[in-house]
């Protein structure tokens, strides 16, 4: 007996029900994640292939710079220039002049938004079924330097980190609540 991959009920029994649900958004990806892999080791080789990541960090930057101006840290400069810094390259900056610990980690972290775009162009293309047609070839190509630059950088981190005191906020909220629902039981 083969399990169909469309039928929820035997999908689940091999995968999480949320993966069975959008298999077919996940399988119109899968070129773009593959595609964004073979870019990410030409772009090690050599940096002319930095620019098959623009898309990615014109993205990256520009996350930063809306969030940080939604949330008050002042972004003073934008670059998208390559530079080299020691034995790296920096693809992209925004340089911001009031990072507080309440906007840091919503401004450092903003890029994790960009992974919204590849997940609703796949919804938008998968909608009426999985197909492929020509022009998703060049959304496959649009959307891999989006997977590439999605993910924070090390500076990135390490500024969110200004923002520690959410976390014994969060911790704070947390066992209010659970306090408040074991009161009500």
């Amino acid at each position: 007996m083969t399990a169909n991959w469309t039928d929820v009920g035997s999908c689940t029994a091999y995968l999480p029900a949320a993966l069975c649900r959008h298999g077919d958004m996940l399988i119109y990806l899968l070129p773009s994640a593959l595609l964004a892999l073979v870019i990410y080791a030409l772009s090690r080789l050599h940096q002319v292939f930095f620019l098959l990541r623009l898309a990615g960090t014109v993205c990256h930057e520009m996350a930063h710079f809306v969030v940080g101006f939604l949330t008050g840290t002042q972004p003073a400069s934008f670059s998208i220039m390559p530079r080299r810094a020691g034995r790296y390259w920096t693809l992209g900056a925004v340089r911001m002049n009031n990072v507080r610990w309440f906007n840091a980690a919503p401004a450092a972290l903003a890029p994790l938004l960009i992974v919204t775009i590849p997940l609703a162009v796949a919804w938008w293309r998968t909608r009426d079924g999985l197909h492929f047609e020509a022009m998703d070839a060049v959304i496959a190509l649009l959307l891999a330097p989006q997977f590439l630059s999605f993910f924070p950088s090390w500076t990135d981190w390490k500024i969110a980190l200004l923002s520690w005191p959410y976390i014994p906020m969060a911790a704070a909220l947390w066992w209010l609540g659970h306090a408040i629902s074991n009161a009500l039981k």
